[in-house]
């Protein structure tokens, strides 16, 4: 990932990661969603949305009540 880019949501369901991409693009925050799991195992491991870092904290704040 580039340098200026931070995690703003990691969590192990690939679904909670797409609300929370499309949540941020809805409010025109560009984003990226990584999935580090296991491709054998697609259960183990985590999924993370990235922001560059200009949009931390709109974006943290904007996903702050996203508990599913």
């Amino acid at each position: 990932m580039e340098k200026d880019w931070v995690c703003v949501f990691r969590t192990e369901q690939i679904f909670q990661a797409e609300i929370a991409r499309e949540i941020l693009e809805n409010d025109e925050i560009e984003c990226v969603v990584f999935n580090e799991g296991d491709s054998s195992f697609p259960s183990l491991g985590e999924v993370e949305v990235w922001v560059h870092q200009d949009f931390e904290s709109k974006a943290s704040e904007i996903l702050k009540d996203l508990i599913l």
